[in-house]
């Protein structure tokens, strides 16, 4: 549904665009985008911190990282999520809310299991929580996506991706820069520096499962999207006809040929960001960057600066359209890679890691806000959440995948090469991005 139909026309003044914004669509997803991110860290980015510090080895980090596998997989369940009614939820609360709020249950009793599970007395109940939070997480993901979708007209979507964006890095940032703040601050004084306290990491992990309290609100007294007929199905075999191949199908019949150049580009456009990513925080460690330092540089500041860059890539969209922000959005990913291998030559140094940060996340959140409208125009509002979980899932399976193995290659060649070649892997992206355009400006 659209908040302010008025904005229908183009083009748009600077002004009129970033006032879109403020509209009730923008601000209901600014407060779900904070719900979806999260999680996130605390599986992956926060968690490898969390480990290292505990004198876990970098290969075991590497190889853990694929409990994120979890988001590239989220495509298989999405039918369920599309059709299937929750019990007494969805005819209280709408298709979409009632799966976005037994999400979100999920996620909060991963992240408390995972408070209470201590990585030097056993890795194991520590994975099995976080692969709850990962599915809760991914389940969240998967109808938030449809809410959005189904919620604003395609102009718009920049906007409500944008605005995603912003919450998403908000909780991003109270799950990273937060969880370190509150971990330093519940530890016990006196100890050795880098001494691992568990029970300080139990009272951040605690507190963030609390967190999630935002998106569940918001979910309740937000609006269910106009319900979109679906065609209907009788029996198991017809009910995956039209619920798991038929999303599929359309996709490959609307596009022919050109869906497999679509799909290539969706499934490696962020492949440097994603596979360099699970070793930042492990080199925030072996670098001899404090809890206060990455979470005011890398966690808060870096957070801001993507906040920025998504904001500026949203309306860059809307100016510009989403092709050219996607190249742009490539180079950077490029280059921001090799500002990290030149800060593992460097040496420890805070101001070169604001510098670096700084770039890297402003240019995160322009490619961000680009990538997400780009997969917001390729789905059929028909089969929104499918498609859309298929394009999200694509994004991430080869990228987590090759990242599983980034402390092997780290411990094989050290951080500076890998680094580097993280960025190399981006370069096949913009020949794609390039055929991609012309293929969108044919109009084929």
């Amino acid at each position: 549904m659209n908040d302010n139909p008025t904005l229908k026309t183009a083009p748009l003044r600077w002004a009129d665009s970033m006032m879109i914004y403020l509209s009730p669509s923008s601000l209901r997803m600014l407060a779900l985008g904070f719900a979806a991110g999260l999680p996130l860290l605390l599986v992956l980015g926060t968690l490898s911190f969390r480990l290292r510090e505990a004198g876990i080895n970098r290969a075991t980090i590497g190889f853990l990282s694929w409990v994120g596998l979890t988001y590239g997989l989220k495509w298989a369940w999405a039918p369920l999520v599309d059709r299937l009614p929750l019990p007494l939820l969805t005819g209280l609360l709408g298709r979409r809310r009632s799966w976005l709020l037994l999400a979100q249950v999920c996620v909060i009793a991963g992240l408390l299991g995972m408070a209470f599970s201590n990585p030097q007395v056993s890795l194991t109940p520590l994975v099995g929580f976080a692969l709850l939070t990962a599915f809760g997480s991914a389940t969240q993901d998967i109808a938030l996506d449809a809410f959005r979708i189904e919620s604003a007209q395609a102009r718009l979507q920049a906007v409500l991706a944008a605005s995603y964006q912003t919450g998403y890095r908000l909780g991003m940032i109270w799950a990273g820069a937060g969880v370190f703040w509150i971990a330093a601050k519940a530890e016990t004084v006196g100890l050795p520096i880098g001494t691992y306290q568990d029970n300080a990491w139990a009272v951040a992990y605690a507190t963030m499962a609390v967190s999630m309290a935002v998106g569940m609100v918001t979910v309740w007294f937000s609006k269910e999207p106009l319900h979109v007929d679906l065609p209907p199905a009788h029996g198991v075999r017809e009910w995956l006809q039209v619920a798991v191949i038929a999303p599929f199908a359309e996709f490959v019949r609307r596009y022919r040929w050109h869906a497999v150049l679509l799909l290539a580009l969706i499934g490696t456009y962020r492949i440097s960001d994603i596979v360099m990513g699970i070793m930042a925080n492990p080199f925030y460690v072996d670098m001899g960057y404090s809890k206060e330092e990455v979470a005011t540089v890398s966690k808060l500041y870096g957070v801001v600066m993507t906040l920025v860059g998504a904001f500026i890539g949203g309306s860059m969209v809307l100016r510009w359209g989403v092709m050219k922000v996607l190249m742009i959005g490539a180079v950077l990913s490029i280059f921001n890679n090799l500002l990290f291998a030149w800060l593992a030559l460097h040496g420890h140094d805070v101001y070169a890691l604001i510098a670096v940060i700084s770039t890297e996340n402003l240019g995160s959140g322009i490619a961000s806000a680009a990538f997400i409208a780009y997969l917001s125009s390729l789905t059929n509002v028909q089969y929104s959440a499918t498609q859309y979980a298929l394009f999200s899932s694509l994004m991430l399976l080869l990228p987590k995948f090759l990242a599983g193995f980034s402390g092997v290659a780290v411990d094989a060649a050290g951080y500076a090469w890998f680094f580097t070649g993280t960025a190399m892997l981006g370069v096949p992206v913009l020949l794609l991005v390039w055929l991609a355009s012309r293929f969108h400006s044919s109009g084929d």
